[in-house]
This record gives structure tokens, sequence and C-alpha cells, in this order.
């Protein structure tokens, strides 16, 4: 891994970029999710000045044959900014841009279609049935730091060369050199996060050494979808300056080691007041009768983590429990205490896309149901295309 000097070098060139004057200019660099569906990619543009609110910013386009989301011969994807942050690398009135992917849906390209990764726009009609509930979310994002010798050998950070640690148990929350690896990449990309206006409410080492974890939240509606995945933007970028690879795979050790997940709070403005512990054991019978259809958008390989093991429930069971780490829905101690408050579901992957994972809450809660058939058509299609291409390889 690169020094902290180093690191803390690249910190002095960000903030003296930051003093440089633009003349009234101002750099957006639009992002979006690619077609493996974790992947972001990101390009800059100019514009004539600062941006108050996402309206104002133009759509643009990109090659989408060079990122598994379109055909040589018909590549222009076009991205429609969805939301905005403040840029903590460049500041000043400079900003990052999440966009949403669409295709050309006819030769005559009069009409656009959601691009293969787009579940955003199947997650709106969703949260637009269940405002009035007013969802809050918070998710705790689980990942995992690799030493890269190069960009094809890698070793999770901290472990030896070859080997392995001594057994989980040190490293949870841990501190001191022995133990904990990668707190220096950690704390920039909470700072990164706190001044992109990003809502991060915490972060923690994990179980596995060299594995860490952040938490977004609280978000109401579709917000927590943009806010993660500005989030793994960023740490994406930080990451970047430590030469030091980023893993959001659900297992990315096998063996006797945990794997790494996404665990979703989730609570409605009835289950936060007086007496809404009620309504979240009636959320959590509706979110019984629908284990499988949740699991299915919960991300890929997540049967690899969902063992029964590990802090988790296996695959094919549904369980909750009162501050149970090892059930499907753990409902906290301090929540049945004040008898209101939220729940977490902890089968989410790591790799879920957080639009989907907050959708099928709303629905399965909240919004009946009523409108998912499109977004889960969309999810089955990419994944079975995701699969082929896994299994060609």
């Amino acid at each position: 891994m690169k020094s902290i000097s180093t690191a803390l070098t690249h910190g002095v060139y960000h903030s003296k970029a930051q003093e440089w004057d633009q003349h009234g200019k101002i750099i957006a660099e639009y992002i979006w999710i690619d077609g493996t569906g974790l992947n972001l990619r990101s390009k800059s543009r100019t514009l004539s000045g600062k941006i108050n609110d996402v309206s104002e910013l133009p759509e643009w386009n990109f090659d989408g044959s060079s990122t598994e989301q379109a055909a040589t011969e018909d590549s222009e994807i076009i991205i429609k900014p969805a939301a905005f942050f403040p840029d903590p690398f460049r500041g000043g009135d400079n900003i990052l841009v999440m966009c949403s992917t669409y295709r050309w849906a006819d030769s005559e390209k009069t009409k656009l279609t959601p691009a293969n990764t787009n579940f955003r726009h199947f997650t709106e009609p969703i949260f637009e049935a269940g405002k009035d509930e007013h969802p809050w979310f918070g998710i705790e994002q689980e990942y995992t730091l690799f030493e890269c010798t190069n960009a094809f050998t890698k070793w999770p950070l901290g472990w030896p060369e070859g080997g392995f640690p001594s057994a989980q148990g040190p490293y949870y929350c841990s501190v001191g050199a022995t133990t904990c690896f990668g707190r220096a990449i950690m704390d920039i990309h909470y700072r990164a996060c706190l001044a992109a206006k990003v809502n991060i409410s915490g972060t923690n080492g994990e179980v596995m050494p060299g594995q860490w974890e952040f938490q977004i939240g609280p978000c109401e509606g579709i917000s927590i979808g943009d806010h993660l995945w500005m989030a793994r933007y960023l740490l994406g970028r930080v990451t970047e300056d430590f030469n030091v690879g980023l893993s959001f795979e659900p297992k990315p050790l096998k063996g006797d080691w945990n794997g790494a997940g996404c665990h979703t709070n989730f609570s409605t403005q009835a289950m936060r007041e007086e007496g809404g512990i009620k309504e979240i054991y009636e959320a959590v019978e509706k979110l019984s009768k629908r284990h499988k259809e949740h699991l299915e958008v919960y991300g890929l390989d997540n049967e690899q983590r969902l063992t029964g093991k590990h802090e988790t429930c296996d695959m094919d069971t549904f369980r909750s429990g009162l501050g149970d780490r090892g059930a499907s829905i753990r409902i906290g101690t301090s929540v049945n205490l004040d008898k209101k408050g939220y729940f977490e579901d902890r089968r989410p992957a790591s790799n879920v896309d957080p639009y989907l994972v907050a959708a099928m809450l709303v629905s399965t809660c909240v919004a009946g149901s009523e409108h998912e058939e499109g977004l889960v058509e969309h999810y089955r299609k990419w994944a079975e295309e995701r699969k082929a291409i896994e299994n060609s390889s």
C-alpha cells in the first residue's frame, strides 16, 4: 500500500487545486453504473456556471460498447442527471453528477428506453406509491480492500503474502497495526463523503481482516440509492490514490471467513411513532411470504454468503429475531424496548443495487407489490446476461 505521506501529498494537491481560478466555469463529473451492475464509470465536462438544481444539468452520452451496455453498431447511451453533489476533490463549485442510463429504442432515434443496469427508472413508481409513508433507509455497506501486486494478483490488505492471518476475532472495530488494515483509506473516504454532502453516518472495521463498513442514511425514498452509489464512487477514487484494490464481492475469500453484506435498515413513519412495533412485526410477516422474490434481486452470488454461518441465515430459510445477527431480519433490542423504530434486513449482498433493495422493501411492506413487474423483468434479463458472460469467460 502507498504510504500515508503519499496520500497526504495527494491531499495537498487536491487542496491547492481547490484554490485555482476557473473564471466562472465549473467541472461536472458525470457518473453512471456500467453493464456489470456494480462498476462505476465517469467523464468530465465544462459547464458555464454554478448549478443550483439538477434540472439545469444537460443530458450527455457515451460509448456503451465499451461499458457492456450496447453493441458497436448502435453504441450511443444517453445519460440523464439524477442527483448531484459537491466535488470534494476539485472543490469550489465543481460537482459530481449521478446519472441514469438510457438507450435508443428505435432505429429512428426518437424514443429512449432504460439501459440494462438502469434499475432506478423502474423503482420510481414504487417510491411514488409509498411516499406518503415516508420510508427511511440506512444501509451498511461492507467492502474488502486488496493489496495489488499487479492488476491480476491481489490478496486482502494486511494478510501475509501467500498466507493467512490468525482466525477472526480481534479485527472487528480493531485498533493497532497488527489487527487494523486500511484505516487511512477509511478516514479519507469518510471525510470525502462529508465534504460531498453524502449522508454518511458512520464507519467501522469489520470481522474479516482487511474488510470495512460504512453506513449511509437515514435517507428517504429513492435518495438512498443516489447517496450510496456516490459513496461507492468516492471510495473508488480514494483507493486509486493508495493503489489498493476494492471489492464488493459477497464472499471475497472462500473458507472460514465472513462474507460481505449490505444490511438495510428500514422504517416507515408509522413504525417510528408510538406503538410502531406492531407495524414492524406486520412488515416482517409480509417479508416472510416473499423471501424468494427479495433474494432474487438482493445481489449476484449471494448464495455463497448466505450459508447459515458467519452471521447469516441460510438462503432457503427466513427467520426474524430480537438482536439476532444470524437472522434474516433483526429487530434491535432498543427497538423492542422503545416499542417503535426500524428493522434490519440482513439478507442483501454487498454488491446489491441499493435502488433495488430499497424499492423491494417499500413494495412489500407499503405499496403492495403493484409496481414490481417492470423492475423484476428488467433485472431478470440483465442477471441472465451476466451469468451467460461469466459462464463463457
